[in-house]
């Protein structure tokens, strides 16, 4: 099972993720945060480096995939790796 701190680190790891495809993309926060339908770009922005504890949720991953015609599983890279530590232990 997954504790606290392996959950957190996977949501910087999808975090770190979103924004470098964002940037290769050439997207600002606010562009993807006004396609994701929020008028702010606090929710892209905070979630990206995890500050006060945002992060994506599922929905917002579908949404950013779509967004920036990424895989899903590319958001996701890495957080196998803490999964597998997991079980590991």
């Amino acid at each position: 099972m997954l504790n606290e701190e392996q959950i957190l680190e996977a949501y910087k790891i999808i975090g770190q993720n979103v924004a470098k495809v964002r940037k290769e993309r050439k997207v600002s926060q606010l562009s993807l945060s006004l396609d994701m339908g929020y008028k702010s770009v606090s929710v892209v922005s905070f979630a990206e480096i995890s500050l006060k504890g945002a992060h994506f949720n599922i929905a917002h991953l579908l949404q950013i995939s779509t967004i920036l015609n990424v895989p899903l599983i590319e958001l996701l890279d890495g957080v196998q790796d803490i999964i597998d530590m997991s079980v590991a232990e």
